[in-house]
């Protein structure tokens, strides 16, 4: 039987990583969620034009990559890649599933999820997937989600500038 990781550990973690997340660092950006129902498809699912739902302000550690710049024959262009990372309890509070296609604003610029990766669990256990012991769905828990993006340009995207 597990000794470490149960429910009250758990709330530890939980309760000092809010603390930290969302009082002392407090980095804050706008998520947009892609409005399926508002977004035309053609046959095979695309979408030339996309709508977004209004913004989510959340709290979320920061982990951006060096600005490039490459030239092209239309001029010279710039590329970021950033790491946001949420705590899961954070995004579950404010009904948020994070999906490819999804918009960030951060420092007035635009980035689109690329990837979501959900692979921090405490102790290394998903009480979702407490295969063959009954009592080990009461310990470990999934903690945080990491969204991958790339910077897009806001002027493709039908979003209205809005103070958050």
């Amino acid at each position: 039987m597990a000794l470490f990781g149960s429910s009250r550990d758990i709330s530890l973690f939980r309760h000092i990583s809010r603390e930290l997340v969302n009082d002392i660092i407090e980095q804050q950006i706008g998520y947009y969620k892609l409005s399926l129902s508002n977004s035309t498809t053609n046959i095979y699912g695309e979408s030339s034009e996309k709508f977004y739902q209004q913004p989510v302000l959340l709290n979320c550690l920061i982990e951006r990559g060096d600005q490039q710049n490459q030239d092209s024959d239309f001029g010279p262009d710039k590329f970021r890649d950033i790491k946001y990372r949420f705590l899961r309890d954070d995004l579950v509070d404010k009904n948020i599933v994070p999906e490819k296609g999804d918009i960030i604003l951060y420092l007035n610029s635009y980035y689109e999820v690329d990837n979501i990766i959900e692979n921090q669990l405490i102790l290394g256990k998903d009480p979702d997937y407490a295969y063959n012991a009954p009592y080990l769905n009461q310990f470990g828990s999934s903690f945080s989600i990491v969204c991958e993006t790339h910077l897009t340009r806001g002027e493709k995207l039908n979003i209205e500038q809005q103070r958050l």
